[in-house]
């Protein structure tokens, strides 16, 4: 939390990722060692820019991205209650790209520093265990956030995330949250507040699942 607040009073910090592709993991020992962390040594660091040409990303025309991105949030109250000028502010600090099917967009146990939000497609959430089995946790769709963990706590990714049709995403890097929260910590602010519900949602709806899983044995 001390790395959030640290964005708005001029401090920067950098995100981090995780490692694989999809698949099935027996619910048998998944919670023996689901959330076992890599060794540090294992972990590598991953920016956009590098990941963006391994996994085939390609430009997006950014009026057409802004269009999309207010297309999957209209229904947020902070984002909503943001003015046309607004919008353009955010604009410049995000990057759009359409990436091809197949594609790991974030690799588990790496560090990073950036998060992807998705406009358009599916892209699976899936945790690599230490046998090597995967077992999916969520596939991402128009709206969500992949990544947002470690942007707020600059922390290792907790899954890998592949592209399961062509996607359409906004990039936010670490270095560009940094210079919204600079240049317009009210803006800045409603950002990481946004993400920072859909994190919120979605761990709720990991832990009901995980739940589940234990009920039913």
């Amino acid at each position: 939390m001390k790395r959030f607040l640290d964005r708005f009073v001029g401090a920067g910090k950098r995100p981090d990722d995780p490692s694989h592709a999809p698949a099935e993991a027996d619910d048998e020992g998944f919670f023996a060692t689901q959330f076992m962390e890599r060794p540090e040594d294992v972990r590598a660091t991953s920016a956009w820019n590098a990941r963006a040409l391994a996994v085939g990303a390609h430009p997006l025309e950014p009026e057409l991205g802004l269009k999309l991105l207010l297309a999957a949030w209209g229904s947020d109250v902070l984002m909503a209650s943001l003015s046309d000028e607004d919008h353009r502010k955010v604009l410049e600090h995000l990057q759009f790209v359409t990436v091809p099917p197949g594609r790991e967009l974030i690799v588990q146990d790496e560090k990073g520093d950036y998060a992807l939000i998705v406009l358009e497609g599916l892209v699976a959430v899936d945790r690599i265990q230490p046998t090597g089995a995967h077992a999916r946790l969520a596939e991402a769709r128009e709206g969500d956030v992949l990544g947002e963990m470690s942007l707020l706590d600059a922390g290792s990714r907790f899954a890998s995330c592949l592209t399961l049709s062509r996607v359409s995403l906004a990039v936010l890097s670490s270095h560009a949250l940094d210079e919204l929260a600079i240049e317009d910590p009210r803006l800045g602010m409603a950002l990481m507040t946004s993400m920072a519900r859909r994190l919120s949602l979605r761990m709720r709806q990991l832990s009901a699942r995980l739940g589940a899983l234990l009920t039913a044995g």
